[in-house]
């Protein structure tokens, strides 16, 4: 896993070039090896360099960044007639051990646009892919957006990207991310998007224990998925519900759990996550961070979310930093436990909606969130790993889990117009599993908050005379102008 980028030429030039440069700016940070596909070849080569003056030509064609995650890791390219296809990301389920062979039965047995929507509806996973045939592009994402995949067009190209910063490189500048569960055709002339599967379930009555049963059952199911080859994991670490209980869970499976633990000097959350830690019997790695060390990791962090957001920039650092770490301790993949907020309603806001507005209107908030998952947290935490090297795993981002959540009715997330724990069924459930009752009622506090980030970003923007926005963009145009040339 790494990155993927596919380029057209809308004038029938060559197209390689372009993907050269795309691919220069997605490897930066490491690869162990760089792939171009068109529909007549496949040229793989440690040296991008070396790939580069090979002489490929073609209007049309993919690129894939490939580094080794785990042992049984290789490129997923094929080649057949005048196809091409490159897939990177990680297929849970259904369970395959040779998912190359798998991918070139369903392409020989149908065209490229119908073999592209059955990956989409038969596959749960961390995924995008790319497709050339006769001169047309195809690409597609998985239906959670848990791997990151932006597009976009100026007069030249039309090009896809799992980082925006690839698209910019080659002058389009107005990207968008790529709806999840959707496909996309283009030829030199138009593009179409189509909708393949996305999330969907009407919200119906269902009692407390028939809930439990069932998120029981598939966060168990998720958990078992994504932690399969695996001998040992570091899960980033708060102390809260939702990081405790993936720990719990893969802890469960019988992997070697280490916990990291980030955070500004001097935040009592930290002696509280220690304390958590003690609970579950698992090594605690803790790393302490100082304003100065904030302002030094700024460049790097806004290079990897690629927007000046103050949002995305205080939960960003967090998970920067735990990447980082993870790394430095040899491991090759991270498990966070991103997206149970939404699916369950954690966030005080959502209690907030419910006390104003009605039962409804915070239904209505929660799935709204549930479907831009994407936009709002995975695209910034996967980039932000992708960074370090890391693979981001997400046992709470599964289909199936997250299609029951969207179906509970509000009681069972936030029991009353007075729940201030909300996520009512979720620690139930971690009730059942066994998880200790001090952290199951453990308030929840946003991670920016917590670590001591928010505040330090508003110190640090004070100190330079301006506000936190203008602050963060200054720092981004300087990182960007630098790295790509002003363009």
């Amino acid at each position: 896993m790494k990155a993927l980028a596919a380029i057209l030429n809308k004038r029938g030039k060559n197209a390689v070039n372009m993907l050269v440069s795309m691919l220069n700016v997605l490897g930066r940070t490491g690869t162990d090896t760089f792939c171009i596909a068109t529909q007549d070849d496949i040229t793989l080569n440690s040296s991008l360099e070396k790939l580069s003056i090979q002489g490929i030509k073609s209007s049309t064609a993919l690129g894939h960044v490939f580094l080794k995650v785990v042992a049984a890791d290789k490129p997923k390219l094929l080649q057949f007639g005048k196809s091409a296809f490159v897939f990177d990301g990680r297929v849970y389920s259904p369970a395959t051990e040779n998912l190359e062979t798998v991918l070139a039965q369903k392409f020989q047995a149908g065209n490229v646009l119908t073999a592209a929507e059955t990956l989409i509806k038969e596959f749960d996973g961390c995924f995008a892919f790319a497709m050339v045939e006769n001169g047309k592009l195809v690409a597609g994402r998985d239906a959670l957006g848990t791997y990151p995949l932006y597009y976009g067009e100026n007069s030249d190209f039309f090009a896809v990207a799992s980082e925006c910063k690839a698209l910019r490189k080659i002058g389009i500048t107005r990207a968008k991310s790529f709806p999840p569960g959707h496909v996309l055709i283009t030829d030199k002339q138009s593009f179409k998007i189509k909708r393949v599967k996305t999330p969907s379930n009407p919200v119906k009555s269902m009692s407390v224990e028939e809930a439990v049963d069932k998120v029981h059952r598939l966060l168990l199911q998720s958990t078992a998925e994504r932690t399969a080859c695996l001998d040992k994991v570091a899960v980033a670490f708060s102390g809260g519900l939702d990081s405790s209980l993936t720990a719990f869970l893969i802890q469960k499976t019988g992997i070697d759990v280490h916990l990291i633990h980030v955070s500004l000097e001097s935040q009592i959350e930290t002696s509280q996550a220690e304390e958590v830690a003690r609970l579950l019997d698992l090594p605690f790695n803790k790393f302490l961070y100082s304003v100065e060390e904030v302002e030094r990791d700024l460049p790097k962090i806004l290079w990897c979310v690629e927007i000046p957001d103050p949002l995305q920039v205080s939960i960003g650092i967090p998970v920067f930093w735990a990447a980082e770490k993870a790394a430095e301790l040899g491991f090759g993949v991270l498990f966070a436990g991103q997206g149970a907020d939404e699916l369950f309603g954690g966030y005080r806001r959502y209690l907030t909606l419910y006390t104003r507005f009605g039962e409804d209107f915070a239904e209505k908030a929660i799935i709204s969130d549930i479907l831009k998952m994407y936009e709002n947290n995975f695209e910034r935490d996967f980039k932000v790993c992708n960074y370090h090297n890391i693979e981001l795993r997400l046992p709470f981002a599964s289909y199936p889990l997250v299609e029951l959540a969207m179906g509970l009715p509000l009681n069972l997330k936030i029991v009353s117009k007075s729940d201030m724990l909300r996520k009512f069924v979720l620690r139930k459930t971690a009730e059942k599993l066994g998880l200790p009752k001090q952290i199951i009622c453990k308030p929840k506090k946003a991670i920016q908050y917590a670590t001591g980030v928010d505040k330090t970003l508003k110190k640090l923007a004070k100190k330079h005379s301006l506000s936190l926005k203008r602050y963060l963009v200054k720092i981004f145009k300087e990182s960007f102008g630098k790295t790509l040339g002003g363009g």
